[in-house]
């Protein structure tokens, strides 16, 4: 059986839901599955972040339209304990997954991130977590710009500074004598580049990497807004 999570879920027809899945070693997979009933009911674990073990039937009646059959479904461990802003921010990566990647074509390398997003999401809020599962969907997009070297070739370096061109990489930008550039829009810190590739941003750093990372996801999601950002604000807004 192979791991997986659900990530979104819709009813089929009276008994049956279709699962949109993140699975271990193949990536998005739709399928179909009853829900059962009484103690055989297994409406409890279809859920988001719910470690699930899954396997597939060979054959499908609904191959045609890009879905599997489960044949076995079951909980591999308790559900993630998420909740406030962590809660917020495990649907926004549901949403992110769901949106932009293809039926058994992408995500396979995945799901070791996802769950260990997830995993530190449940301990406790960390928007450093969110910006790391995004540069690897990004990776596996071929959507992510080198971070290691600027598009001369020469190292990043954590001293400089540089400017994000469109399908070229890190440009760099000289530094005036007054050094007012630093908090230009659209300039990046070296530092915060290589701290994002290394997994290593600071507090300071969050706030560049989270415009880094919305700037390179925008082309790839279009103008439909996400539900979970809208959700997200909507939940600041009644705590404030």
């Amino acid at each position: 059986m192979l791991r997986a999570y659900v990530l979104h879920h819709r009813p089929f027809r009276e008994s049956s839901v279709i699962l949109n899945m993140l699975v271990d070693g193949i990536g998005r997979v739709d399928a179909i599955t009853r829900l059962g009933s009484g103690k055989r009911s297994i409406k409890s674990i279809v859920q988001p972040f719910q470690p699930l073990l899954v396997q597939f039937n060979n054959q499908s009646e609904h191959k045609s339209q890009g879905l599997r059959n489960i044949k076995q479904l079951e909980a591999a461990a308790p559900a993630m304990p998420l909740a406030g802003d962590s809660l917020y921010s495990g649907f926004y990566l549901n949403e992110l997954l769901v949106r932009l990647l293809s039926v058994e074509h992408q995500g396979e390398s995945l799901f070791v991130e996802y769950h260990r997003a997830l995993v530190a999401l449940a301990g406790e809020f960390n928007a450093a977590s969110l910006r790391y599962f995004e540069l690897a969907l990004l990776k596996e997009l071929g959507a992510l710009p080198s971070l290691a070297v600027d598009v001369q070739g020469e190292p990043l370096l954590a001293t400089s500074h540089y400017r994000f061109l469109a399908d070229e990489g890190f440009l760099p930008v000289l530094q005036s004598s007054s050094g007012a550039f630093t908090h230009s829009k659209g300039v990046l810190e070296g530092g915060m580049l290589i701290a994002l590739n290394e997994h290593k941003l600071t507090a300071l750093q969050l706030n560049q990497a989270k415009g880094l990372m919305r700037y390179l996801l925008t082309p790839l999601l279009g103008n439909k807004p996400l539900l979970s950002r809208q959700l997200f604000a909507n939940n600041k807004g009644k705590q404030s």
